[in-house]
């Protein structure tokens, strides 16, 4: 069965403006979360999919290149040097350190897992989070970088009330990326369609510019959020 993707990683140098963004274009924004290592980001959550705004805390410092969040956030630091918009796509997984294997079997990673928790709040309240991901390295794909994420309390972490988008926004639709066609066949477990490949909530392109992405809606033409030399140009477009 075709694999589902978890989120997009989407990087932004001003994070503030990123969130006050995407809430002027009728999306519902999560407030600040904020990470052990220094990134903090936002969260635009759909029915079994999300986008994580991305940024740097201004007291962030890149971790070594041995500490198991630098393929994270050590990833991040460098791709907002060079530019914004879609640094990350994470799949779905239910047993991360299995993919993990599967990854390095395969040759295209031997970064160790990095599994860590957050506080997540909902509904006033604080809720433990936690997440196991395991990364493929980037020389195995052109762009963005591929993950996976395992959610270990996931009934913590979706929110019905949060998908409730006033932009009628439901999910996730077409992604350009540039990749070996037979490598994203076999990491997506999708058989190509020419450069199309449907992914369990989502169509991924092997073609284009790299880095556009397409957002569903239940009435009406899907949201675009369109990349220029990484630089994000225009915003968003409708």
């Amino acid at each position: 069965m075709p694999r589902a993707l978890d989120h997009l990683v989407l990087a932004y140098r001003d994070l503030d403006a990123a969130a006050e963004r995407y809430r002027g274009l009728g999306f519902l924004v999560s407030a600040r979360n904020r990470h052990a290592w220094g990134t903090q980001n936002h969260v635009v959550q759909f029915d079994g999919a999300y986008l994580e705004l991305i940024g740097l805390g201004p007291h962030f410092q890149r971790p070594a290149p041995d500490d198991p969040v630098a393929p994270f956030a050590g990833f991040v630091a460098d791709f907002l040097a060079a530019g914004e918009g879609l640094a990350m796509i994470a799949l779905r997984s239910t047993e991360a350190e299995a993919d993990r294997r599967a990854f390095a079997a395969a040759g295209w990673s031997q970064t160790p897992m990095f599994t860590f928790e957050r506080v997540g709040l909902r509904d006033g309240r604080e809720r433990k989070l936690a997440f196991s991901l395991a990364f493929i390295d980037g020389e195995a794909f052109a762009a963005p970088r591929w993950f996976v994420c395992q959610h270990h309390h996931p009934e913590n972490f979706w929110d019905r009330a949060a998908q409730a988008h006033p932009n009628g926004a439901v999910g996730l639709g077409d992604i350009r990326v540039a990749a070996n066609p037979a490598r994203l066949a076999a990491l997506l477990d999708a058989a190509p369609k020419g450069d199309r490949f449907e992914a369990l909530n989502a169509v991924v392109l092997a073609s284009g510019q790299p880095g556009a992405v397409t957002i569903r809606r239940s009435a009406g033409a899907p949201l675009e959020i369109a990349w220029t030399s990484l630089a994000l140009s225009p915003p968003v477009t409708s």
